[in-house]
């Protein structure tokens, strides 16, 4: 969960939600077509699955399908409204979203590197993983995070506080750039 402090823009059931996000709206049956019906699942955590999906124009994404969250469609738009509004190189940037009746999901631009897990948690699986994550990078690593983190809380237009900051929240780009990931919805 994170805390978004800015100007409060709430959703109004007149008002269209493409309006207020740069983000796209897709409907289940573009998720199901972007996930080959939720065929790679990368993960899952406290608020659902992550599936690996391709858009139209062939970029790689992953898709959240939330479970069943707190609150009521407004919490829900107001939080995509809010985290579409963040897009800067140190965040994974949220490319779209799905909302009908209970079925939400969120599209991210996708890392190909993964989380910081893998190579923290499960250092001794391989020599290749030993030797790309050596003790200099994961300084690097740290180092990189703790500039983006006090980017989001000091320099950024959006002040933004991110309360879970951990190994599988921070995601590795091509270049291993970590990445932050999961601005936070309500759980239920």
């Amino acid at each position: 969960m994170a805390l978004i402090k800015q100007r409060s823009e709430h959703f109004d059931g007149e008002m269209k939600i493409e309006r207020l996000v740069s983000s796209s709206r897709y409907t289940y049956n573009d998720i199901k077509r972007m996930t080959i019906s939720f065929e790679e699942n990368l993960g899952q955590g406290g608020y659902g699955y992550v599936y690996r999906g391709k858009l139209e124009n062939g970029q790689l994404v992953a898709v959240k399908l939330l479970k069943k969250l707190k609150g009521n469609a407004e919490e829900f738009f107001n939080e995509v409204v809010s985290i579409s509004r963040i897009s800067h190189v140190n965040v994974v940037n949220l490319l779209g979203f799905h909302f009908e009746g209970s079925k939400r999901a969120l599209v991210y631009e996708f890392m190909p590197n993964g989380s910081l897990k893998k190579p923290i948690f499960n250092r001794s699986n391989t020599l290749e993983l030993d030797q790309l994550f050596n003790r200099d990078t994961l300084y690097l690593i740290s180092l990189r995070i703790a500039h983006r983190l006090e980017y989001l809380h000091r320099g950024c237009n959006t002040r933004i506080l991110h309360f879970d900051i951990k190994p599988h929240n921070i995601l590795l780009d091509t270049n291993y750039c970590p990445r932050i990931s999961n601005f936070g919805l309500p759980k239920k």
